[in-house]
């Protein structure tokens, strides 16, 4: 399963700059990181939450974990939580786990940790199993990020 050629237009059309990673089947960033030879942290986690009655995408580094409570405060919002699969196939047509950190291509609120610019290269999901995108992490800034905010923790 190749990165779709509607991200690929996508990328072109944005003037993303950016490298094909192809890779073995991976279904966890966890096995990407492996697979690749690469640190957690180089790794972008894309999450799809549930913020009271919208949904919204939030980007961290593989080695962190979201925290919740902190990120419900910053959104103002009374529940939240982890996208059910369902939604996540009619907002994003793709397949789990590979839902692209974009806000402007899936047309929804897209949230990056700090965490993550840490890394002058970053690697996200190219909406692909076997295929990953190797870019500049102040990129994703770039392409329809809401806000660049503080709301993860490093995994011990």
């Amino acid at each position: 399963m190749a990165i779709p050629k509607k991200l690929q237009k996508y990328l072109d059309k944005n003037k993303i700059k950016h490298e094909i990673l192809k890779h073995k089947t991976v279904f966890t960033v966890y096995d990407k990181a492996q697979t690749l030879g690469k640190k957690l942290g180089e790794i972008a986690k894309t999450l799809a939450l549930k913020a009271d009655k919208m949904h919204v995408l939030v980007v961290v580094p593989a080695s962190h974990r979201v925290d919740l409570g902190k990120l419900k405060k910053i959104l103002k919002v009374k529940k939240l939580e982890i996208a059910k699969e369902q939604a996540l196939n009619k907002i994003f047509k793709m397949k789990p786990g590979t839902h692209v950190p974009f806000g402007t291509f899936h047309k929804i609120p897209v949230y990056i940790d700090k965490a993550l610019l840490k890394n002058k290269l970053v690697i996200v999901s190219g909406g692909s199993y076997t295929e990953s995108l190797k870019m500049k992490a102040k990129d994703l800034l770039s392409v329809g990020a809401q806000a660049l905010i503080s709301f993860s923790k490093k995994i011990k």
